[in-house]
């Protein structure tokens, strides 16, 4: 089950499927099916990719079976493939299609010695050819199998899109191609079918070749389009290899080799030097070196050691290790961040929401605009030449192409996400990755985010008692905290091995501190704020250590007892040794950096100054950095939010990117509209200069596209072109789309390599 917050913010629970889909031939196609499947009683949501021949499916399993969703999908003419990876079923397209091509390409061999009647300079190559190649029922015979055997698929594709009241690339190919068959299939029975075309002046020309030379043009585009699609999986699915399917488990010193799936939270797992990692967990013996370098984009091994934690997919390089496990399976992190991705790809972004709204009404324009052609010739450029006219009319038909619209934005976006994935960035949606190139200001939390966010305790000064009496106090009210700061205080009470007693009644205010019962008394812990809101008793003393410490760039929290002070607590949390570097890069890219923390002035400012900013907005709560960047966006500026994701949410879902700074939990991989994976600051820069490249590049095919049919159209309407070189213009410019998007990972490769 899976829960998913939609557009008008209800919270629905549905089974989600992943399956491939086979027999789409353009964007339209995958809007199709995605209203079809979308009407259906019982369907939440529905998102169709056509370049990976992939459907995304939720519903409610009361109302609905998979097996009712492939059998809607087969009424919209397409097949779904339920029990098969969408990898799988995108291979076999592609070695589906390989067929078609070859047989096509042999088939029309022959027949491009009619393409030869067509030009008077290449007349004598005729009489060097068999004579049989020459024959029109061979030419008839060959161009039938082609037009209806192997393009069968086409008139299928058509009928079901016509069907459903919609068009799109078929129907195109099919009226074009049929249109020039059936017009050389006249000719040839007016000339007779053992007449060869020897003299080719005199004869009619056929135009065969110009149909069969289409259906290849369009095979070998769709081909090489299969093939993109399946690299631009395989690079952004790298996930998968991540996967170790066995576990060596340890039952009751009982060593069993297991199925991953099959190994409960608590089984201790024995990871072998070399071995991949097969779940997540703490270590409890060994000592040992990890790779990471596939799950966060860091190179250098990570030491791994008793209590330290390591996850499913790294690897284990140099020594044995014994892991306590917390998750496996569909669990794990691993697993996590291939639905994120996943997710990310099936989401549109507005370019390509735009573009598919285009090609929806792009067909019936280009049959509008055929038969409008058909009266230009016949009335007004040369009247009563019908033959003209038709011929004209085809070349249009099949000049026109809606695929290279519709594959503009989704083959970049896929490569993107999965160079982003493999740099630990991890994209919930693809608007995040457009929004995030125009991104003009980044607003950054402090703890976690600009500083380690391992606070540790760095004095206790107690008013009344001891220090060791404040501190467990203060560990017993922060034990149900996931703050850093709380985790700080509970550590430090266990290294002196302190006895913490139990507390009662939390009230835990964001930004600001917590009360409990304890030991018949109401303790309390917070900053300056939450003390001075409840009236606190402060004393000179206790202000004068908090000053100090403060001004030394510690953080400093009160503890009181029924409202008097009894000691002061102060944390220190490390500057990120990458931070200035990051802050450094976003000035060269025209990104501003602010920082915003509820962290108290002196330790904020200290914090921005190490790492290379200037405006700091210290003291706030969550609703102050959520007003922040209302403010920010109100001015016209594109806003970015990176934060820890725990008590951030409110500013990372109203930024334009909410950037979660991830600690490998689940509560950080769910916050924001990207997550940064082990809160890698260079991976910000990295993951705009991505978005930028990307943008750019989808908007280099979008113009790619339109100029195509803005230039190529009209010359085939007033007879500058023959039909057969129309198609082949119309399959070579979804090829030329497919091209650019390929470009794209050496790019992405290039600008990683001049950042570094």
């Amino acid at each position: 089950m899976e829960t998913v917050d939609t557009a008008d913010g209800v919270v629905e629970t549905g089974v989600t499927i992943d399956f491939a889909v086979q027999g789409m031939s353009c964007s339209a196609c995958a809007a199709r099916i995605e209203k079809g499947i979308g009407k259906m009683k019982g369907v939440q949501m529905a998102a169709v990719s056509f370049p990976l021949r992939t459907a995304w499916v939720q519903f409610e399993p009361d109302l609905l079976m998979p097996e009712h969703i492939a059998e809607r999908v087969k009424q919209l003419g397409f097949e779904a493939l339920m029990n098969e990876s969408p990898r799988h079923g995108l291979q076999r397209e592609h070695n589906t299609l390989r067929l078609r091509l070859l047989t096509s390409a042999v088939l029309t061999a022959p027949l491009l010695v009619s393409m030869i009647q067509h030009l008077p300079a290449l007349e004598p190559l005729l009489r060097l050819l068999p004579i049989w190649m020459s024959l029109p029922w061979v030419q008839l015979l060959l161009a039938t199998i082609i037009q209806f055997v192997i393009g069968a698929p086409f008139y299928f594709g058509a009928y079901h899109a016509i069907r459903q009241k919609s068009a799109n690339m078929d129907v195109l190919v099919v009226l074009g191609t049929t249109a020039a068959y059936l017009y050389s299939h006249y000719e040839v029975f007016q000339v007779g079918l053992l007449t060869p075309m020897l003299a080719a002046s005199h004869a009619p020309p056929l135009y065969f070749e110009t149909s069969a030379v289409v259906i290849t043009a369009v095979l070998l585009g769709k081909y090489i389009e299969t093939a993109a699609a399946l690299r631009a999986q395989q690079g952004s699915d790298g996930y998968g290899q991540l996967q170790n399917q066995l576990a060596t488990v340890d039952r009751a010193g009982e060593i069993l080799q297991i199925r991953t799936e099959f190994v409960r939270a608590g089984d201790v797992v024995i990871v072998a030097a070399g071995e991949i990692v097969p779940v997540d967990g703490i270590v409890i013996k060994g000592l040992s070196s990890a790779d990471e370098s596939l799950l966060t984009g860091e190179s250098l091994f990570i030491t791994k050691r008793e209590g330290d934690p390591i996850w499913a997919g790294t690897r284990n390089v140099s020594e044995p290790l014994r892991v306590r496990t917390k998750a496996a399976g569909h669990d794990t992190m691993l697993n996590r961040i291939q639905e994120l991705v996943r997710q990310a790809q099936r989401s549109k972004s507005v370019i390509q929401r735009n573009v598919d709204m285009a090609a929806g009404w792009f067909v019936p324009a280009m049959l509008v605009f055929a038969l409008l052609t058909v009266v230009m010739w016949s009335v007004f450029l040369d009247p009563g030449n019908v033959r003209q006219a038709f011929i004209c009319a085809i070349a249009v038909l099949l000049a026109a192409c809606p695929c290279a619209l519709g594959l503009a934005a989704p083959i970049s976006l896929v490569i993107a996400s999965g160079r982003m994935a493999k740099k630990g960035i991890i994209s919930k949606e693809a608007g995040a990755l457009e929004r995030l190139a125009a991104i003009q200001t980044i607003v950054f939390d402090k703890t976690g985010t600009i500083t380690e966010g391992k606070p540790v305790v760095s004095a206790i000064r107690a008013m009344k008692g001891s220090s060791s009496a404040v501190l467990r106090l203060a560990a017993a009210a922060e034990a149900q905290s996931v703050h850093p700061l709380a985790a700080a205080i509970r550590q430090e009470a266990l290294r002196q091995g302190l006895v913490i007693p139990k507390a009662e009644q939390h009230q835990f205010t964001p930004g600001g501190g917590m009360e409990a019962a304890i030991e018949r008394q109401t303790f309390g812990i917070g900053n300056v704020r939450f003390a001075q809101e409840r009236n606190w008793h402060i004393g000179v003393h206790a202000q004068d250590f908090a000053t100090s410490r403060e001004n030394a760039g510690e953080t400093v929290l009160y503890a009181a007892i029924d409202g008097e002070c009894v000691g002061v607590i102060a944390l220190s949390d490390m500057v990120k040794s990458n931070a200035r570097a990051a802050i450094k890069e976003l000035k060269q890219l025209g990104v501003s950096a602010l920082l915003a923390t509820g962290d108290h002035a002196a330790p904020a400012h200290a914090a921005a100054k190490a790492v290379g900013i200037t405006e700091v907005h210290a003291s706030m709560l969550p609703e102050s950095k959520l007003a922040l960047i209302e403010k920010l966006k109100g001015q016209g500026r594109r806003v970015g939010m990176a934060g820890d994701g725990w008590n951030d949410a409110p500013a990372l879902a109203a930024a334009d990117v909410g950037l979660a700074m991830g600690d490998g939990t689940d509560a950080a991989l769910s916050a924001g509209h990207m997550t940064l994976l082990f809160s890698r600051l260079k991976a910000i820069p990295e993951a705009i200069r991505i978005s930028r490249l990307t943008i750019r590049n989808v908007r280099q095919n979008l113009t790619f596209a339109f100029l195509y049919n803005v230039i190529i159209v009209p010359f085939a309407a007033f007879g500058l072109l023959e039909p057969w070189m129309a198609g082949t213009a119309m399959a070579l410019s979804s090829v030329s789309v497919v091209g650019n998007s390929l470009r794209l990972t050496g790019q992405l490769k290039k600008a990683a390599g001049n950042a570094e």
